[in-house]
């Protein structure tokens, strides 16, 4: 890892273990996308905030830590491990009537990823190490207090055309929380 990776993962793991900043919930989450498996470890913080609670379905977030490891098996080699911090925020809609045993939700967002090399494998280069990350999911909340998430995840991670190339990379991913 490179020292600013490393300083930044030290201060945001600061942040979220001070008692300010506790996190509400942990997650893995495991995926595949162009030759390249990723897993990933994210610490979740609840906004206060809701949304259109007197409609049907109501609007909520929360912020999403995540360190993750992408691992390439392109045939055509140069294949590089690449670390990958993030910082989301994250929007999530809900039934307002979520007393079920197991309640839907979808979720949406972009957020900011640090990629520790943008050279992924021979033919994929990212071009930079800042990477924006975008996501849609859907999902199941269960366990007796709702506090078990599981869900099916889309996401993108490019650019933005900041510079040239600018491939991108898609993930298709499965992830798992516990909220406490």
């Amino acid at each position: 890892m490179t020292r600013r990776l490393q300083f930044a993962v030290l201060l945001l793991w600061a942040s979220f273990t001070s008692a300010a900043w506790a996190a509400d919930a942990v997650s893995v989450e495991a995926g595949y996308g162009y030759h390249t498996d990723m897993a990933r470890v994210a610490w979740s913080r609840a906004w206060d905030a809701r949304w259109f609670t007197d409609s049907a379905w109501f609007l909520s977030g929360y912020w999403d830590v995540a360190l993750g490891r992408w691992t390439p098996h392109n045939p055509a080699g140069g294949n590089h491990d690449v670390t990958d911090f993030g910082l989301t925020p994250v929007w999530r809609l809900r039934p307002t009537d979520g007393s079920g045993p197991v309640v839907p939700f979808v979720e949406a967002a972009v957020g900011f990823h640090y990629i520790s090399d943008h050279q992924i494998y021979n033919g994929r280069d990212m071009s930079t190490h800042f990477q924006f990350g975008d996501h849609v999911g859907a999902g199941l909340s269960f366990g007796e207090h709702h506090d078990w998430d599981i869900m099916a995840r889309l996401q993108h991670l490019s650019n933005a055309g900041l510079q040239n190339p600018n491939p991108g990379i898609n993930f298709y991913q499965i992830r798992l929380s516990h909220w406490y």
